[in-house]
């Protein structure tokens, strides 16, 4: 691939070896040159390894080897210290706060390369390939809905799974029921930060909004209807 050198200050040391995982963001500003300004800004203290503009250019930032800054507080598969453990990408879209608008197909093709470019030097399983709202769903939504994680997918990174809705009721913020504890249980064994209680709490609702994001795009409410469960167990199935 072909890249544009734009290296940022703002890094440390891997402590815990190769990176394992994939964080996909959207950067949430007005433009990619503010972003770009941004992630460079040693006062900011925030980087990724590479960000994607909407026209295709790729720029890199921080050495893969490297730790950038890009997750801050954050979870998955067990694992806390995510900057640490991943490859951060920020993808250049305003964002739901400026405006939030589906990715153009020049940079959809650029992330898809990119991935895979990233994934031929490390190991990276696709259920560790996740957004940012999977791994802090209580305080991020990106890369969000209109991200095309089918299209990745299907270009071989990732995961994606279709299914009829499961029987049975939605499960709502508020209710306390052996239902919860099941939805709890089962997002907590494919990665989130969800352990199981029985009570559907506010940051249930938000495992929820942030798994509707991944993988239930129409329909993101915070609500565990029939297709989200259905589509939790298939994944499930899918990771064994």
């Amino acid at each position: 691939m072909e890249f544009i050198d734009a290296p940022s200050p703002n890094f440390g040391p891997r402590p815990k070896g190769p990176p394992h995982m994939l964080v996909l963001h959207y950067t949430g500003m007005q433009g990619g040159e503010a972003a770009l300004a941004r992630l460079r800004d040693p006062a900011a203290a925030v980087s990724a390894h590479y960000m994607v503009e909407e026209d295709g250019r790729v720029f890199r930032l921080v050495p893969e080897e490297r730790r950038a800054w890009h997750a801050g507080k954050s979870s998955w598969r067990g694992e806390t210290d995510i900057n640490s453990a991943s490859i951060g990408v920020e993808i250049v879209n305003p964002g739901h706060e400026f405006g939030y608008r589906p990715f153009p197909d020049a940079q959809i093709a650029a992330v898809t390369a990119l991935v895979g470019d990233i994934r031929s030097r490390w190991t990276i399983e696709d259920v560790d390939i996740v957004g940012h709202s999977d791994v802090a769903p209580e305080r991020k939504e990106d890369p969000g809905e209109f991200f095309p994680w089918k299209h990745l997918a299907q270009a071989g990174h990732g995961l994606w799974v279709e299914a009829a809705a499961a029987p049975g009721a939605p499960l709502a913020e508020g209710e306390d029921s052996t239902a919860v504890f099941a939805l709890q249980a089962g997002f907590t064994r494919l990665g989130y930060d969800s352990a199981p209680t029985g009570r559907f709490d506010a940051h249930t609702a938000a495992v929820v909004r942030a798994f509707q994001r991944h993988w239930r795009q129409d329909k993101v409410d915070g609500v565990a209807d029939g297709e989200t469960r259905a589509r939790l167990i298939a994944l499930l199935r899918l990771i064994g």
